[in-house]
């Protein structure tokens, strides 16, 4: 294929959009070349360089080499809204809980599922203060944060109440019966509407749950309410031009990540045990390794997506932002499985939610990417340090850490980004067309983007994708894990957007990764380590995962 300049990319952008019949203002047409962001056709050119007709695409169900782990009612907010208001909250933000009751429900707010669950089956904690205090807690603190987009305090707790009754006659339905939950206003919750962070949606309530929320509700789990998020979860920041930010509890001045971003504030905050996110090149992981938490993204296609609004068809997963790797992988056993409404999610198998850490490293092989994989100086130090920190824990263990050499990890995130920006096109057309100015800034010239690739350039992703795969299972065979640090950096400064450096590789791949706490960096800014198993290898990772985050907990990281 000729090789293409920036004029050649310019023309085709402008030919396709006129084919859509997308009219754009001069302003933003200067603003996108301004920002460089049709330069990434050329990371895409390439990641694809030598795919040629003889070189087969991905099919579904393809059985593609890869290498295997682990052997063994609430109206619309204006563009103009107050940025620290929750749609539709009824609850006083001068709420205040003064029982002694009321207290221990709070502080029981940050401790771990289980140990919470345990309470409440002994009768020491009541679904209902828990629930209510979850609810004076987000009145109390969240006009500081501002993580959530809509409260259902009334259905929460005549939910706790009932949950409450069943549970003293002996009908439980597990470690989630009565515990305060939220999740990402991508996921349809049906009573209330879903923004997906933008202004393009409408108000109207949805009349069914997303699967993966219904699956949370018939565990007997309290939706408190839905969560901000980036818009259209476009950004791996928090900025959002309609509703504004949403802080980092635990560093006000800076961002808690995205696109997650609410999710990710409410649990580190102490709002709710645990929330629901979704991770298209990063975000729940992103958001996780800035607040200090566990972020699991499983396996594509392990958790069905049915009743969430897309970002990218082939990209997107879900996952649980908790505190620990037990409290995600027990939320990962209640959401994964096939979803009649997702043929996306029709192999998936079963995760009962028990780790099983290996009971020895001995003969285990970890392989750690070297830093260029993420590009020159990719990292900070705290960041390398923490990183590498983690992974002495693991060799003084008793694993053998092994380097790897991966410069595919630039080729994988230019398709990650190449596949979202095209599907993008198809998902976006319509409103792109007649709904262009209602797009905040960021979202409106990102996506726009995608409108610079070529009408064969999806199909030479998945080839260039096959290619990369094979190659892959040569290169991590005999290896049980692999690790990178999380993030390039910890938390910036609000304003500021996060790079997907180490993450969207595995979004494009589709193998499990979690993000871990790895320490602080001396200012107590939050840093998370990686780690990922092969696809299918959820349960594998989940093990892993927790024998290191107890010998990070041990060793005071």
């Amino acid at each position: 294929m000729p090789e293409l300049s920036l004029d050649d990319i310019v023309d085709r952008f402008r030919s396709n959009l006129r084919a859509a019949s997308i009219a754009l203002p001069p302003e933003d047409f200067e603003a996108l070349i301004a920002s460089g962001q049709l330069k990434s056709v050329f990371a895409f050119e390439k990641a694809v360089a030598g795919a040629g007709p003889g070189d087969l695409p991905e099919y579904p169900g393809e059985s593609v080499p890869d290498p295997g782990a682990g052997k063994g009612p609430v109206g619309p907010v204006s563009r103009n809204a107050n940025f620290g208001a929750v749609e539709g909250s009824p609850v006083s933000p001068n709420a205040t809980m003064p029982s002694t009751a009321a207290s221990a429900a709070v502080a029981a707010l940050r401790l771990p599922i289980g140990e919470v669950a345990g309470l409440v089956a002994r009768r020491e904690l009541s679904p209902l203060e828990l629930v209510r205090a979850s609810l004076e807690t987000v009145a109390e603190r969240d006009p500081a944060f501002n993580a959530f987009q809509y409260l259902r305090p009334e259905e929460a707790l005549s939910e706790a109440r009932a949950a409450e009754t069943e549970i003293a006659a002996g009908r439980s339905l597990g470690p989630l019966h009565g515990l305060p939950i939220a999740v990402k206003d991508l996921f349809d919750l049906g009573g209330l509407p879903t923004r997906a962070g933008s202004a393009l949606l409408g108000a109207e309530p949805k009349t069914r749950d997303a699967t993966a929320v219904a699956r949370l509700r018939a565990a007997g789990a309290v939706v408190v309410g839905k969560t901000r998020m980036s818009e259209f979860a476009w950004s791996p920041g928090s900025n959002n031009d309609h509703y504004g930010p949403t802080r980092n509890p635990l560093a006000p001045d800076h961002d808690t990540g995205g696109s997650s971003s609410g999710s990710a504030a409410a649990v580190a905050a102490g709002l709710v045990l645990a929330a629901l996110g979704s991770d298209t090149g990063g975000s729940i992981r992103i958001p996780a390794s800035f607040c200090g938490l566990v972020g699991f993204k499983p396996s594509r296609g392990r958790i069905g997506l049915a009743g969430a609004f897309p970002l990218s068809w082939s990209l997107d997963h879900a996952g649980p932002l908790a505190r620990s790797v037990a409290d995600a992988a027990l939320l990962a056993a209640i959401l994964v499985g096939p979803d009649p409404a997702d043929p996306r999610s029709e192999k998936a198998g079963a995760l009962d939610g028990r780790l099983r850490p290996p009971s020895s490293l001995r003969g285990r092989r970890i392989g750690f990417v070297r830093e260029e994989a993420g590009g020159k100086a990719s990292s900070f130090p705290e960041v390398l340090a923490a990183w590498k920190g983690g992974l002495a824990l693991l060799e003084s263990a008793g694993a053998e850490l092994v380097e790897v050499d991966l410069p595919e990890f630039a080729a994988l995130r230019a398709l990650n980004s190449a596949v979202l920006g095209i599907e993008a096109t198809a998902i976006h057309g319509d409103f792109q067309r007649s709904r262009l100015g209602d797009y905040g800034a960021f979202p409106r010239l990102g996506l726009l983007g995608g409108w610079a690739y070529g009408p064969a350039d999806l199909a030479r992703a998945s080839q260039a994708l096959r290619k990369i795969r094979v190659a892959l299972a040569a290169k991590l065979a005999g290896l049980d894990l692999l690790s990178t640090p999380t993030m390039v950096a910890p938390a910036p400064l609000l304003g500021q957007v996060p790079r997907l450096t180490y993450t969207s590789p595995f979004n494009i791949l589709g193998w499990p990764a979690i993000s871990l706490p790895a320490g602080r960096t001396p200012a107590g800014l939050p840093l998370g380590i990686q780690l990922i198993a092969g696809p299918g290898e959820d349960e594998s990772l989940l093990g892993f995962a927790a024998l290191l985050e107890q010998a990070l907990n041990d060793s005071g990281s």
